[in-house]
């Protein structure tokens, strides 16, 4: 199978020769062969694992998003994805990029509330005039 991980930016990944995939759904985990029959299914955010014969397994944090397989073409379409050579460093490093992440909300947050705390000012202003 030839798997492709896409991001709203960028390819995450493009992988061919690819022996098994297994996905995380809002029903619970399912696996994808080669030989499976095409499908579409909601990914919620979990982990990813997909086999190469060359890398053995490989696991992928991913956001919700969707998955798609035609034929050999299997395409996962997801907000956010961040790979791991293991399951005890992916942990690691999503909590790193969840706190960044969460930082970077606050910060945004605190940004709007001062936009809208300007423009709600400026038009009580105008209002008054």
């Amino acid at each position: 199978m030839n798997l492709k991980i896409l991001l709203p930016y960028s390819i995450f990944t493009d992988r061919t020769s690819v022996t098994r995939i297994v996905a995380e759904t809002g029903v619970g985990s399912f696996g994808l062969l080669p030989n499976r029959l095409d499908c579409v299914a909601a990914l919620v955010p979990g982990i990813l694992v997909f086999e190469t014969k060359e890398e053995g397994e490989v696991y992928v944090a991913v956001d919700a998003g969707i998955l798609i397989k035609t034929g050999a073409e299997v395409l996962v379409s997801v907000r956010n994805a961040i790979a791991g050579a293991d399951l005890a460093t992916l942990r690691e490093t999503v909590e790193n990029e969840f706190l960044n992440l969460d930082e970077q909300e606050l910060s945004l947050r605190r940004v709007v509330a001062k936009m809208e705390s300007g423009f709600i000012r400026r038009f009580a202003e105008f209002h008054h005039e």
